[in-house]
């Protein structure tokens, strides 16, 4: 009986083991398979950037298309109001017009303007000065004289359109 024991134990022993074995090899299984899986997102991914790219780039070359019309014809818009030798055109879908644009000011050179500056032309700030370019604008306008330093970029006339059914410049 001793030996009918243990040769039942030993069964019992070989059935755990291989049941082991099965069972380490289909959870070996599921990992083969998740590994795949992670692969194919990685791989949808991927596939997703190279159509947001292409998308991209399909969506630029249209959108330059477009805008090298709309300059063209905004420009024979632009001339067609400088042969009326006018500065606003309405029109029932929008207005054509020539705008001058604000002079503006620009410091070149700190230095030079801190040299020369005046409390008006400076924005103090605590412990430290700083060119306020506003005040620098209305010095040159009052005394007619540029400060040490400083680029007056005089204003220039710009064309421009307004669709009246949204309001677009431009």
């Amino acid at each position: 009986m001793k030996t009918e024991d243990n040769f039942i134990e030993q069964l019992l022993i070989e059935a755990e083991q291989n049941e082991i074995k099965h069972t380490n090899a289909y959870y070996d299984l599921l990992l083969i398979q998740i590994g795949k899986w992670e692969q194919e997102i990685a791989s949808n991914f991927d596939e997703q950037e190279k159509e947001i790219t292409l998308i991209k780039e399909w969506t630029l070359s249209r959108n330059s298309k477009l805008q090298d019309q709309i300059d063209f014809y905004s420009k024979k818009c632009e001339v067609y109001l400088k042969e009326l030798n006018l500065k606003t055109l309405q029109l029932p879908h929008g207005s054509l017009q020539f705008r001058k644009k604000p002079d503006r000011v620009e410091v070149q050179n700190m230095e030079l303007f801190l040299k020369s500056a005046t409390s008006e032309m400076l924005k103090i700030i605590p412990e430290s000065a700083k060119p306020d370019l506003n005040k620098i604008k209305a010095f040159i306008k009052a005394k007619g004289k540029i400060p040490a330093g400083v680029l007056l970029i005089e204003g220039t006339e710009e064309f421009n359109y307004k669709l009246s059914s949204n309001q677009k410049e431009n």
